[in-house]
């Protein structure tokens, strides 16, 4: 086991590498939302939320995802996360921010059996009339994350309240060596 100044950042695998990015976009397999043209239309109308705005929906929440979870801290604006994504269990250690107009952004290490990958994700959020439209940059579809009212189908259900990420993103580090 190496300590932290001796860690060194391992080329991964390309299986590896694919599955943090994936991870790390919320790609594919990260959680299910159906997008439509009309939510195009309707997200480009909308303004988009300031920086408050956007610092409320997601202090101090874990977002729970399909095979995973990232828990946005507060303290230091620390972001950390773990994925079991295909089976292949990582975590990621980093920061998130907000830029304005209404974008969230984490910059995080994603580390996995076969080494690490940095990765920067950023998500897009646009309000009208209640109903807020969100969406991964620079390609991602707009679609709702949340209605109005809000629904327990929504991807803003999927925000909870404290750190859900903590103890099993623990549990993968030390199983991969990597504490």
């Amino acid at each position: 086991m190496h300590n932290k100044s001796e860690q060194r950042s391992i080329p991964m695998s390309r299986a590896a590498l694919m599955a943090a990015a994936v991870i790390a976009g919320l790609g594919a397999g990260a959680f299910d939302i159906a997008t439509t043209s009309a939510h195009a239309k309707e997200a480009q109308a909308a303004r988009p939320l300031t920086s408050g705005e956007v610092y409320q929906l997601y202090a101090n929440r874990s977002w729970i995802w399909k095979e995973g979870a990232g828990f946005f801290a507060v303290k230091k604006r620390e972001f950390s996360a773990w994925s079991r994504e295909g089976g292949k269990a990582s975590y990621s250690i980093g920061r998130w921010f907000i830029t304005a107009p209404g974008k969230l952004c984490f910059r995080a290490e994603w580390r996995a059996a076969d080494g690490s990958a940095p990765a920067v994700t950023c998500f897009s959020h646009r309000e009208k009339d209640g109903v807020i439209y969100q969406k991964r940059e620079p390609d991602g579809q707009w679609y709702v994350f949340r209605q109005m009212p809000a629904r327990k189908s929504d991807e803003y259900a999927k925000l909870h309240r404290g750190d859900y990420v903590i103890t099993r993103m623990r549990r993968i580090e030390t199983k991969l060596g990597n504490r």
